[in-house]
C-alpha cells in the first residue's frame, strides 16, 4: 500500500506542476487539452480545476495511506475504482491529443491509474 500511496503522491505532484507551468506559461497551452483551446484565457479555468482536482486527490490518497478504520474500506474501493475509471479515459484521451500529450501527459496519467488500481485492489 505505501509504494500505490507513493505514486499516487507522485502522479498529483505531476499533474500540479504541469498544470503550473502551463500557467506560468513555460508550457504552451496548445500543447494541452488536445490542442483545442483558442486562448490562454481558455486553457486557464481548466488548468485552475485540474489543480484543484488533483489537490483533492492528494488529500485522498493520503488518507487512504494513514486509514486503519475498516468500515470505511468498501467506500475507499469505490473511490479507488472511480478514479481508476477516470483516469483510465484520460488516458486513452492523451493517446489522440498533443505529441506532449502522447510522450509526457499520458504517463504521468498511466501512473495514476496504476497507483488507483493497487489502492483499490490491495489489502491492507
Amino acid at each position: 500500500m505505501k509504494t500505490a500511496v507513493f505514486m499516487g503522491i507522485i502522479f498529483y505532484s505531476l499533474t500540479i506542476l504541469i498544470h503550473f507551468l502551463i500557467i506560468s506559461k513555460s508550457i504552451p497551452f496548445t500543447w494541452v487539452n488536445g490542442g483545442r483551446s483558442e486562448s490562454f484565457a481558455e486553457q486557464l479555468p481548466i488548468s485552475v480545476i485540474n489543480i484543484v482536482i488533483s489537490i483533492v486527490g492528494v488529500v485522498f490518497t493520503l488518507i487512504v495511506g494513514r486509514i486503519k478504520l475498516y468500515k470505511y474500506k468498501r467506500g475507499i474501493t469505490v473511490i479507488c475504482w472511480f478514479f481508476v475509471v477516470l483516469w483510465s479515459f484520460g488516458f486513452i484521451q492523451q493517446l489522440f491529443g498533443t505529441p506532449f500529450e502522447k510522450m509526457v501527459c499520458s504517463l504521468v496519467l498511466l501512473l495514476g491509474v496504476i497507483s488507483n488500481l493497487r489502492m483499490a485492489i490491495e489489502k491492507k
